[in-house]
């Protein structure tokens, strides 16, 4: 494949890259586009839906729910980032990507799923104080408060993202690199990097400790707290009810978190093997296609809201409440 470059210091610089994804016969191709594709439609659906959902009811305009609609949000950026790129590859020869185009789309891919670890700790938290904290909880979960953390997730998504390609973006790539993988991501654009990538993966790697473990503590630390508070209740009903306030959220931290997780505390020389792509599909396509499903089938809030909304079916003005001062 002929590939425009770049004169930099007398060395020739990629201004392409060549996504591999997945190399299969024509025919399993299609397959997969037509698999994929309603994976990302059903995905916009549901997320547009629960967001629709939340606006329109009264009873959902609460901080848990203000919430899930910033989380339903986040997830329609982060497979419109990767889904329509790889869906175009699936059925053309061409699997070229611009530089800026990988570098683009780095950047915003990093920044959803920081974004995205910090939300479920937020979350997280509004739990614990829903159960362990009732009587004060809308003392404490204040619009202005649900405003502060929903805007502190997105920036701190949006300052690590930036922190990182500062450092990788400036790295040499010579030729036109090959990447094995089906979207831009940091471990497969570090490994066909021509030059030593150390400070840039030592940066990754202090953002990315601090971006996973920063709320997977406050998450395990919520959760230990809340377990507690429901083991103190004293009827198997109240324990049921209170479990089932968080049990959607949970679910949802441990799907994402186990898959993530699995992918980038792994040396980034297993980005050779195949095995890493068809776990970044559960992140990258599955996870964000069952998160809404897991939230309607736990919520019945939710699962009713829906329903108004699908038969079109406004709240009473007696509804139209804002978030819990």
């Amino acid at each position: 494949m002929i590939s425009k470059v770049l004169e930099v210091d007398n060395r020739t610089a990629t201004i392409h890259f060549i996504l591999l994804g997945f190399p299969t016969r024509p025919a399993f191709q299609m397959l997969l586009f037509l698999m994929f594709l309603a994976a990302y439609l059903l995905t916009l659906l549901e997320n547009a839906l629960i967001i629709l959902a939340i606006r329109s009811d009264g009873k959902l305009h609460k901080p848990m729910y203000f919430f899930l609609s910033n989380l339903s949000f986040l997830e329609m950026w982060y497979v419109t980032v990767i889904s329509p790129k790889m869906l175009v590859d699936f059925l053309s020869h061409d699997k070229t990507i611009s530089f800026n185009g990988c570098m683009t789309q780095l950047y915003f891919f990093v920044t959803f799923v920081c974004t995205e670890y910090i939300l479920l700790a937020v979350m997280a938290f509004d739990r614990h104080v829903a159960i362990c904290n009732p009587l004060r909880y809308s003392v404490i979960m204040t619009n202005q408060l649900c405003g502060t953390l929903a805007g502190g997730c997105w920036l701190c998504g949006l300052m690590t993202a930036m922190i990182k390609m500062v450092f990788i973006a400036r790295l040499y790539y010579c030729g036109t690199p090959r990447i094995n993988h089906y979207f831009c991501d940091i471990s497969p654009l570090l490994n066909v990097c021509c030059e030593d990538s150390s400070q840039a993966e030592l940066v990754d790697f202090f953002l990315a400790l601090m971006v996973i473990a920063v709320p997977l503590c406050v998450v395990v630390a919520s959760y230990a707290s809340i377990l507690s508070t429901i083991l103190r209740i004293p009827s198997a009903q109240g324990r049921q009810k209170a479990f089932s306030t968080c049990a959607s959220h949970l679910t949802v931290v441990i799907l994402f978190y186990s898959t993530t997780l699995f992918t980038y505390a792994r040396p980034k020389l297993m980005y050779a093997y195949d095995s890493n792509k068809a776990v970044s599909v559960l992140y990258t396509v599955i996870v964000p296609l069952l998160n809404p499903i897991i939230y309607c089938l736990r919520n019945r809030e939710v699962k009713a809201a829906l329903k108004k909304t699908i038969l079109c079916k406004g709240s009473g003005p007696t509804e139209d409440v804002a978030l819990s001062n």
